[in-house]
């Protein structure tokens, strides 16, 4: 802990070396792009795309999982979707999934897949239980997308195009960040 605690003190410092202007985010949240991923700790959104401090409105949830959209109660997670698209007006949101992730292996493992309520996770229905854990990994970035593209604040900018849903996969093994080209119906390196 201490070292964190070391860091967040020199932190000032840091990004004045690194000509980050600080100032300038307190007049207001303008982000590049909506990054969704997993809670995992060895998932860095900022290392992995060299953002800077304002660049990235990041929503991270275990295995990454995006809820379905509940109008009644809706969940944190859709709330704060919502927020990046319809007050932010994110013109990008991408859903970053990645190698060894303990979801998709428990997935694989148990053939079966819960959301943290314990019902059906929008993972479990599509995921392939051939025991391949990348291409179980890539169907859930995919399923992700098709939960994400429901949400009524999301299906209108993607019909006049004003919002692109992007699909990524990060091996934590290599570093390498795959893109779903949808062309192609593959995930391909960046």
């Amino acid at each position: 802990m201490q070292y964190l605690i070391d860091q967040a003190g020199v932190f000032p410092a840091r990004a004045a070396a690194h000509s980050l202007d600080l100032g300038s985010l307190a007049d207001g949240d303008n982000p590049r792009a909506m990054f969704i991923t997993c809670s995992d700790s060895r998932i860095v959104p900022a290392l992995i795309t060299g953002a800077r401090p304002g660049d990235l409105f990041e929503l991270r949830t275990y295995g990454a999982v995006i809820p379905r959209f509940t109008p009644h109660e809706p969940a944190g997670e859709s709330r704060t979707i919502d927020h990046a698209v319809e007050e932010l007006k994110v013109t990008d949101i991408i859903v970053c999934g990645h190698s060894h992730c303990g979801l998709v292996e428990t997935d694989i493992r148990t053939g079966t897949a819960e959301d943290a309520d314990g019902a059906p996770s929008p993972v479990g229905s599509t995921a392939p239980m051939t025991g391949d854990l990348t291409a179980a990994g890539h169907c859930h970035v995919l399923t992700q997308l098709d939960v994400l593209s429901d949400y009524p604040s999301i299906a209108p900018r993607l019909v006049d195009r004003s919002l692109r849903l992007h699909g990524w996969f990060y091996e934590i093994e290599s570093g390498a960040t795959l893109e779903h080209r949808p062309r192609a119906n593959a995930f391909l390196p960046l």
